[in-house]
Parts: structure tokens; C-alpha cells; sequence
């Protein structure tokens, strides 16, 4: 979930002192084991979703056969994961400030997405991180986004809903750098003009892919250091206060959301294992094709905790904050997470590029396009959300008759 950009931080000192009277991990209270695992565990009514992990797990051994169940079961079960990964994130970012704090949303807030690309890409399969990565951007943009302004319009019906039009041209512009990082490759391409025939693709890739992390952090820089008034929420200087208690609620010690920040990311990380392994085996049984599987289902559970979000505040009024999970969250994707798994597949030695074929690329251009049409004017009502909705919509049914032509060429 992306508070980068919208809710505040504490800044005080007690909050800032990492040296506080907190218990070290080596000495945790028997409190821990009752008070945290309620909130993390038992207070969240999405939790009643954990047991299908396990299922999941018991399933994928006793009938091995049954991949389609195998990859429903562990889709379920890391609904809810990837939204207490987002909560204990939000609680450790009380105590390290707004600039690690933002390094750890970009980190942790797309962890589920970021997990499941390495599995993908440890078993070769380049074309589902490639797919799942795009699929986050496209629903956290047209799902989640449309969502939010259909049910915020429909609520405050009666008044203009307003949000901060900064924000959101630079997130647009970020977004369009990274259609540019994606687009060249891809026309490289498809028009045979490479200078090394199969490998200037993936050099270009990497490079790109360096520049586009580095102007993340070059973003990070800028929202968090030397423009933050121009990231003010619109309705944040006159209620600051009341906001901050309303919205902001340290419920965990900074041990206690490092330890369940671990204890997430590794179950996470068992569960996504199961999931990579059952995709091909679904697309079978499922008779589905495995574009489908990748760009609409697979973002549909590692966006569980940014829908639920974003779709909250944009019903308080507070939309600064919905822009922030749903877009924000789409930028950290786009200039964060894919060049950064470019890196890691460099590192491991796979082929990951930034060619991501033309149909998709195609999609992403024109879905960053009517989403920046769309945040304009800095104004949202239900009928925008609606049309998002459908745009989501028809890329859905899109993806549904596409077959991967590259799987043709294999």
C-alpha cells in the first residue's frame, strides 16, 4: 500500500529515536504473543482468508494433479498477507520517518508483486513476471483507481471531490518515462533494427532499467526532501491534526512490526513458490490462457490491500491519499519494481528485458494516457470511475482472446 505521498508522518523525536526503550527481537515480551498476534492476526476480518495457504500446501501434495485448485487456494491465501504486509510496513514507518519510511513503502508495499516475479523468474518464466508486473500497473490504474471514484462519487454525490493536481502530473509524467523505458525495446525490436541481433534488446533493457531506478530515487529525493509543500493534500492544512489522529494509529513497537514484517514476507514468499509452480498446470485445467492468469488474476490478489484502501478513503473525502495508493502504487511498479527485477534477472543470470511485447506495451500506453487525461483537472466524480471501470473492463476481455505470440515461437 503507497502512503508516500499522503499520510503524514510523525516527526517528533520520541518517534524518530531508534534507541528508545522498545524491547530488542532477542527479548520479546510474552505480551508479543498475545497482543500483537491479535492485531496482525485475529483483529482483520479479511484473516478469516489465512487457512487457505495451508490448504493450499496440503492440496499441491495429496493430489498433485489438481494445479487449478492448488493456484485458487494460494491466491486466497495471499489475499490477506499482502494486506497485513502493508500495515506492519505503515507501523514501522512511525519510528524511521518520512524518507525511510518511503523507501520501505516502495520496498514492502509491492512485496507480494516483487516476490512472486523472483519465483517466476528463478523457474525462467519471464513472460509471467512480464505480464503479472503489467497487470498491477493496469488494475491499481483502471480497477482500483475507477473503484475509488465510482464509490467516493456516488457518496459525496452532492460536491466536487478534489484532490492535489502536483502529485498527480508528476506520478503521470513517471508513468510515461516508463512506457518510454518499455516502448523502445519492444519497437526495437519487432522493426529487426538491432545492432546485435537478440542481444541489443536486452542490453537497452538494462541500461533503461538503471536510469529508471535511478529516477525513482531521484523522485523519492524530490517528493520527500525538497519539495514537500508541493505534496501538501488539499485538505491537510486546514484539519493536519485531526487527520493525524483519525488516520494515524501506532498500535505495534518498532520490534514488533520488524518481526511480523519477517514472519509475513517469508510466508509470502512459501506461498508464492506454490502459486508460480501451479500457474501452467491451472492455464491447463482452467482452460485459460496463461496472459489472462498473469494480467488479470495474479494483480487482482496482490492488489487486494491497495483496492480495500483506496476505495476507504476515497468514501472519507480524502482523496489525495487514494491517488497516492492507487497511482503512487502503479508508479513504484512501473520505475521501481520491473527495472528492478531486470537487475535481479541480470544478476541470476536470466534473460529478463524490457520487451514486453506490443499488444501490452500498446495497453499500458494507452492506459497512462486516459488515466492522465482523466487527473487532469484534479477533480473526480463517479461517472470517471465508471469509465474506468470499463476501460478495465475491456482490457480484460482483451487479454482473455490473447495468446502470447511468443509462446508460438517456442
Amino acid at each position: 500500500m503507497e502512503v508516500v505521498e499522503s499520510a503524514p508522518f510523525n516527526n517528533s523525536s520520541s518517534a524518530f529515536d531508534l534507541e528508545s526503550s522498545h524491547t530488542s527481537p532477542l527479548h520479546l515480551p510474552k505480551s508479543f504473543q498475545i497482543r500483537t498476534v491479535y492485531l496482525v492476526l485475529i483483529k482483520p476480518k479479511i484473516n478469516v482468508l489465512l487457512p487457505f495457504g495451508p490448504l493450499a500446501i496440503l492440496l499441491h501434495y495429496l493430489t498433485p494433479k489438481h494445479h487449478g485448485w492448488v493456484f485458487f487456494f494460494s491466491l486466497i491465501g495471499i489475499a490477506p498477507l499482502a494486506e497485513r504486509l502493508g500495515y506492519a510496513t505503515e507501523q514501522l514507518a512511525f519510528y524511521t520517518g518520512p524518507t525511510v519510511g518511503g523507501l520501505l513503502n516502495a520496498t514492502f508495499g509491492n512485496a507480494t508483486e516483487m516476490i512472486i516475479s523472483i519465483y517466476a523468474l528463478k523457474n525462467d518464466m519471464i513472460r509471467v513476471v512480464q505480464q503479472s508486473l503489467l497487470g498491477s500497473i493496469l488494475s491499481n490504474m483502471l480497477l482500483v483507481l475507477g473503484c475509488a471514484f465510482f464509490t467516493g462519487g456516488i457518496i459525496h454525490h452532492k460536491k466536487v471531490q478534489v484532490f492535489n493536481k502536483a502529485a498527480a502530473v508528476v506520478n503521470s509524467g513517471l508513468l510515461l518515462m516508463a512506457v518510454m523505458g518499455l516502448l523502445f525495446p519492444a519497437v526495437l525490436h519487432f522493426t529487426h533494427s538491432e545492432l546485435h541481433f537478440g542481444k541489443s534488446v536486452l542490453s537497452l533493457s538494462r541500461f533503461s532499467s538503471c536510469i529508471m531506478l535511478l529516477a525513482y530515487a531521484s523522485y523519492l529525493f524530490f517528493q520527500l526532501r525538497t519539495q514537500q509543500n508541493l505534496y501538501t493534500p488539499v485538505h491537510e492544512v486546514a484539519d493536519n491534526s485531526e487527520i493525524s489522529d483519525e488516520e494515524e494509529e501506532l498500535e505495534l513497537t518498532k520490534w514488533e512490526a520488524i518481526v511480523w514484517l519477517a514472519i509475513l514476507t517469508a510466508w509470502v514468499s512459501v506461498l508464492s513458490g506454490y502459486l508460480v509452480d501451479a500457474i501452467e498446470g491451472a492455464s491447463e485445467s482452467l482452460n485459460m490462457s496463461m496472459a489472462f492468469i498473469s494480467v488479470i488474476l495474479l494483480p487482482i490478489v496482490g492488489n487486494a490491500a491497495e483496492h480495500a484502501s483506496a476505495i476507504m478513503f476515497a468514501m472519507k473525502d480524502k482523496l489525495d491519499i487514494t491517488i497516492g495508493v492507487a497511482v503512487g502504487s502503479s508508479t513504484q511498479i512501473a520505475m521501481f519494481v520491473i527495472p528492478f527485477c531486470v537487475v535481479v534477472g541480470w544478476c541470476m543470470g536470466k534473460e529478463m528485458d524490457l520487451n514486453f511485447q506490443l499488444f501490452e506495451t500498446a495497453t499500458l500506453f494507452i492506459t497512462v494516457l486516459v488515466v492522465a487525461f482523466m487527473m487532469q483537472e484534479g477533480t473526480s466524480n463517479y461517472f470517471k470511475g465508471l469509465m474506468l471501470i470499463l476501460c478495465y473492463l475491456i482490457v480484460a476481455a482483451s487479454f482473455f482472446v490473447h495468446v502470447d505470440p511468443q509462446n508460438d515461437d517456442d
